[in-house]
């Protein structure tokens, strides 16, 4: 199983648990987007994780500025998926799993109702899916972030807080700073609600190809 580690809580704390559950047959895999100065600490970190929980990592550095005119979120998620694919190819891994949690899916699915998406856009994330041959795996989409971050200063592991996560230039970022707290406020339970939502419109998307 490759996990693919970014040095920050959700992905840390996925790599620790499924280290604990399948010990010596998962491997990190780390993208370096090679956007900000920090992401060699990032790398850093990374592997000495790796070094504590015995896990072998595979780095992949990529230059994944965005083009005149392009989203640099798109570019960068564009070059993630690539690398991972090149990093699985060379380790012979078929599954990948990501750190997506709940309040990632909330993000997404705001990010697609700003954008009129439709029924494949509003189904957001899902907790399991293939492409580029492999099968790609989010088993957090049901957790809230905060939670996460709670279990992991519990098992006394560190994880890095990615300073442009503060950059209010990234409409996912401003999402997370003034929406999600302002739903917490309104609707307590939104995290569950949304996810239901976009189950109900994975469903119908898949009716409506079948049609």
């Amino acid at each position: 199983l490759g996990v693919a580690l970014r040095g920050g809580a959700d992905s840390t704390a996925l790599l620790l648990a499924c280290a604990r559950r399948w010990p010596g047959q998962v491997r990190a895999f780390l993208v370096h987007h090679g956007l900000q100065a920090a992401a060699d600490g990032f790398e850093a970190h990374c592997r000495a994780v790796c070094a504590e929980l015995n896990v072998p990592l595979s780095a992949r550095r990529v230059d994944a500025r965005h083009a005149s005119g392009e989203s640099p979120e798109d570019a960068a998620r564009r070059a993630r998926y690539a690398s991972l694919a090149e990093l699985a190819r060379q380790a012979s891994v078929h599954d990948i799993a990501l750190g997506h949690h709940a309040d990632d899916q909330a993000e997404t699915i705001l990010l697609a109702l700003s954008r009129g998406a439709g029924l494949s856009g509003l189904a957001a994330m899902p907790a399991r899916a293939r492409r580029d041959g492999l099968n790609y795996h989010r088993p957090f989409l049901h957790l809230a972030g905060a939670g996460i971050r709670t279990w992991l200063r519990g098992q006394g592991v560190a994880w890095i807080d990615d300073p442009s996560n503060g950059d209010a230039r990234y409409t996912r970022n401003r999402i997370r700073g003034v929406l999600l707290p302002a739903l917490e406020q309104v609707f307590p339970q939104y995290r569950s609600t949304f996810a239901r939502s976009a189950g109900h419109a994975a469903q119908a998307q898949v009716l409506l190809v079948e049609l």
